[in-house]
């Protein structure tokens, strides 16, 4: 039986390829999706993105209704600031990875701090398009035992 990852993205990463190439790289997050869908053919991924934060509780509260394996979250922005995403990562208790493509530890301090990382599995950050790839990867690793 294949596993089920939802990718959920937050604000402006629908921008990707066109906002700050230099920090968050030339890749559309389309693309970023299908290569996961390329380099993982036996998971079956659910992608949501929205600027919105209620949406973002939505979609992971949705995730718990498709009993998803796993969440690979970039809560984008809302990372450092949104208890309501982190109160919905803990509420439904699903496997979940923070993700962020630059290195938040490495730019302003106030991307320092995650309100959602107490809360999740573990953090990747820093590695671009290779972050999502990462956390399938850790996610392969548990499930698999």
């Amino acid at each position: 039986m294949s596993k089920k990852i939802f990718v959920i993205n937050g604000p402006n990463l629908n921008l990707l390829g066109e906002r700050e190439p230099g920090i968050y790289g030339t890749l559309t997050l389309k693309e970023i999706n299908e290569g996961l869908k390329r380099s993982f053919p036996d998971i079956e991924f659910t992608f949501f993105q929205s600027n919105h934060e209620g949406s973002l509780v939505d979609s992971i509260q949705q995730a718990l209704q498709l009993n998803a394996d796993g969440i690979i979250l970039n809560a984008a922005a809302y990372t450092h600031t949104s208890i309501a995403l982190r109160d919905a990562v803990a509420s439904v208790k699903i496997p979940t990875i923070e993700v962020h493509l630059s290195n938040v530890y490495a730019r302003e301090e106030f991307r320092h701090h995650s309100q959602i990382a107490s809360v999740c599995r573990g953090v990747i950050s820093g590695f671009g398009p290779k972050s999502y790839t990462l956390a399938v990867h850790a996610f392969l690793a548990e499930l698999n035992g």
